[in-house]
């Protein structure tokens, strides 16, 4: 395994761009990385709002005919989990691409050390968060955020308030990856604002309350009096001097063939709508 910030990064920030589009160019950014370009370091913001469903989650799941009555994007994701609603303003979301050879073939080790500007970029901005402790129960699958904790990759901040729930822990992001045979991407949310209402009504019958939403999740902005930009640009530099990485921005090719993945793959009903075993694969 290398020193990261010995190699060749580049920071995309931020990039704003709709479901499709993020999901592809996750895809074509590990392309990259394994054809010996630069690794690349992004963050983004998705709009329309979109809601990202788990690789293996079931499309029943979804309230489709809302989504597409508000607005409201929808696209499968590579890696797994549960859905997670990201609009243009609660959500700050980032990707992290890097050759596999260059990261801890351990997934827990490979969490621990890309997690690490996500962790100090919360601490610059006032947020005392940390990887999950104590263990709750699901309380909704389909919903990400409402999922079992996970010490692996979930962040969290101590409750507060009277409604927080035993153990004191909600949870402020989510982080996943899915790892190629020559790459690895970690990609992530964190919730700089809740809103419960919207998040729960993407799901077809959720079998949860916003009570159990807000007992469960919190913003950046109920822990430090920042705007939505500082918060942003915070994760941003953060990560730039995790790797030494320099300013950078996507190829005329890159984003062509990002077009052509978007279309032909993440804005599909076969991928979206798709159970597993009728789905295009990885």
């Amino acid at each position: 395994m290398t020193t990261l910030a010995d190699r060749d990064w580049r920071l995309i920030a931020e990039d704003v761009r709709g479901g499709a589009m993020n999901m592809a160019l996750d895809e074509i950014a590990a392309e990259t990385a394994a054809a010996g370009g630069p690794r690349t370091l992004r963050v983004y913001r998705w709009e329309p709002a979109t809601l990202s469903l788990g690789y293996h989650q079931a499309p029943e799941t979804v309230d489709w005919e809302f989504c597409e009555r508000e607005g409201i994007d929808v696209v499968r994701r590579q890696t797994g989990g549960g859905g997670i609603y990201h609009d243009s303003w609660g959500d700050v979301s980032y990707s992290i691409v890097a050759p596999v050879e260059e990261l801890p073939g351990d997934l827990m080790d490979s969490y621990e050390r890309l997690c690490e500007p996500v962790l100090a970029a919360f601490s610059r901005l006032g947020v005392d968060a940390r990887f999950a402790e104590a263990s709750q129960p699901a309380i909704y699958e389909p919903a990400c955020y409402l999922r079992a904790l996970h010490p692996a990759h979930d962040v969290v901040v101590s409750g507060d308030g009277e409604d927080s729930q035993d153990g004191g822990e909600k949870k402020v992001s989510g982080n996943a990856q899915y790892r190629r045979r020559d790459a690895v991407v970690q990609h992530g949310s964190l919730t700089y604002s809740v809103d419960a209402d919207r998040h729960l009504a993407v799901f077809a019958d959720p079998d949860a309350t916003l009570r159990d939403f807000c007992e469960r999740v919190t913003g950046i902005d109920a822990h430090a009096a920042v705007g939505r930009n500082e918060a942003v640009e915070t994760l941003a530099r953060t990560l730039r001097e995790w790797a030494n990485a320099d300013a950078g921005e996507w190829t005329d090719d890159e984003l062509s063939r990002a077009h052509e993945r978007a279309e032909g793959k993440y804005a599909t009903d076969e991928w979206n709508r798709g159970l597993t075993t009728g789905r295009a694969t990885r």
